[in-house]
């Protein structure tokens, strides 16, 4: 049995959690007090040096960037890094017309709804293929006390064949879902993390640790030595958005990069905008660091309108930003939390009632956007709307290109 931890949790990107965060009206050179949920507190702080940041779990997820996943290179989300099985022969199920239950967190980010799209085209397949007769889905809108209803109301119900849980937050959900595992059914978590390992599998990529630090590596490689950083954040006390950004102050407090201002945004492209404004005003900032690409564009925007020179950037895969990067010719990379993750649960549930093995932690690959296939992309999303993430793996669904464009 893996060891319980505060597992990892979505979100863009790179999944993530659109909640209402607090700023300062000027920027501080620390993030600033923050509203949070009333079911999960704030950290005391954030960074390497706070209790978001495990040295083993850093050094885990750095190391895996460069392991090459099991699974069929053409199918990504079928992939695994250094998988170990858990045998499923116990809750396999004879028959088809599965009812499969989905608690989600939330569609309230461009992230989100992208996977969403990808989920349902995942389902429509195996609707066809009579292997799901019924998929039961309750939506949370980034609330804990929903959410745990809605967990509690598919246990209640005693008709899920398996129940899949995204959650919106790490240690509120974790009763909820050891409560489902307790059903008997098989739980499938995915995205975003729960302290406990009850569940079969955990799906998710790599981490917020590499997704952190790919993006403060690429600052440090391409900026001279005492440049500056603009570190913009969407909100604190969610794990993978701590993690990231443990990891990218890791990085930074071992260079020669200076971090200017670390501010939080709540993923507001008018709040972005006016955050670089006032801090290119107090002087030049020569890189920008993000923890999800909601925004980014806005960002840009504030050093043209400033006619400032375009920063490095780190952004994501979202096709506004790509756009973008394309149009100005800046240097940047697309940070990625891969959106392909969300076919996976879908194909997990299939692979249990069929008996057959599952990793118990479904490490995804994550791969940024970078330079030399930003061309690629471009070309195949080229009808894609602006709000599309780039990676998301359903190219091959009988919904594509329109069950995405049409959104």
């Amino acid at each position: 049995m893996r060891p319980i931890r505060a597992l990892l949790a979505g979100t863009a990107t790179a999944g993530l959690l659109l909640l209402t965060a607090c700023t300062t009206d000027a920027p501080t050179e620390q993030p600033p007090a923050a509203e949070t949920s009333a079911t999960e507190e704030e950290p005391a702080e954030s960074g390497a040096e706070s209790e978001w940041f495990v040295q083993e779990d850093y050094d885990r997820e750095l190391a895996q960037r460069d392991v090459e996943p099991e699974g069929p290179a053409d199918q990504p989300w079928l992939q695994a890094i250094e998988p170990e099985y858990v045998d499923t022969a116990d809750l396999a199920s004879e028959g088809g017309d599965k009812t499969l239950c989905f608690s989600n967190a939330s569609v309230s980010n461009p992230w989100r709804v992208t996977g969403w799209i990808t989920m349902q085209q995942q389902v429509e397949v195996l609707k066809e293929e009579g292997v799901i007769g019924e998929f039961r889905v309750s939506d949370a809108a980034d609330d804990d006390n929903k959410q745990i209803s809605d967990i509690q109301a598919f246990v209640e119900a005693g008709d899920c064949d398996a129940i899949i849980v995204s959650p919106s937050t790490t240690a509120t959900l974790t009763p909820a879902v050891e409560a489902a595992c307790e059903s008997g059914k098989p739980v499938i978590v995915f995205d975003r993390g729960v302290n406990t390992d009850c569940m079969v599998t955990f799906i998710h990529p790599i981490g917020g640790y590499a997704y952190g630090a790919v993006g403060a590596e690429f600052l440090v490689e391409n900026l001279d030595p005492g440049s500056t950083v603009l570190a913009l954040r969407i909100l604190p006390g969610v794990d993978v958005l701590e993690h990231r950004w443990a990891a990218a102050d890791k990085v930074f407090s071992e260079s020669d990069i200076d971090v200017v201002g670390v501010e939080f945004t709540g993923g507001d492209g008018a709040k972005i905008k006016d955050l670089v404004t006032q801090h290119l005003q107090r002087g030049e900032i020569d890189g920008i660091w993000m923890d999800a690409g909601d925004g980014a564009v806005a960002a840009v925007e504030a050093f043209e309108d400033a006619g400032q020179p375009y920063p490095v950037f780190v952004g994501e895969d979202e096709m506004s930003f790509l756009r973008k990067w394309d149009e100005t010719g800046m240097t940047a990379i697309g940070n990625v939390y891969s959106n392909f993750q969300w076919r996976t649960p879908i194909l997990a549930a299939q692979k249990i009632w069929a008996g057959e093995e599952v990793p118990s932690e479904w490490v995804l690959p994550q791969e940024p956007v970078v330079q030399d296939d930003l061309a690629e992309f471009l070309e195949a999303n080229a009808d894609m709307p602006s709000l599309h993430y780039a990676k998301f793996g359903g190219e091959d669904l009988p919904g594509y290109p329109e069950a995405w464009t049409d959104r």
